[in-house]
């Protein structure tokens, strides 16, 4: 059975920072591209940051020099470093694995910044 299971959420004021973390099990996990994504009520799931297998790193341009994406392939964890956190970054954060047509996703986890 696949379990995705994030944690690390939590509320923070404006400028401050939160880790969130996604252990995987059930998985071949460094066979597969992992990422974060985030969903506020009534807007669509966006992606927030992935990390191939392979270490390749992609950002969107919201969160550009403020969150970093990392990966520890011999804890089956992937990891979202989130500094400089604004009130617009509150949302619920979900952890994504995929390796072609397999896709799963975690429970979701909620950010809240405080302004």
């Amino acid at each position: 059975q696949v379990q995705l299971v994030e944690s690390g959420g939590g509320l923070v004021h404006t400028g401050g920072s939160l880790r969130l973390s996604c252990a995987a099990s059930g998985i071949i996990f460094r066979f597969y591209a992992m990422g974060w994504y985030r969903q506020v009520p009534g807007k669509q799931r966006e992606l927030v940051a992935t990390i191939s297998y392979g270490g390749r790193i992609n950002y969107a341009d919201f969160v550009k020099g403020r969150f970093t994406i990392s990966r520890d392939n011999a804890k089956n964890t992937v990891y979202l470093q989130m500094n400089s956190l604004k009130p617009e970054d509150t949302a619920v954060y979900y952890c994504n694995a995929v390796r072609g047509y397999d896709e799963y996703w975690g429970q979701g986890t909620q950010v809240t910044v405080s302004s």
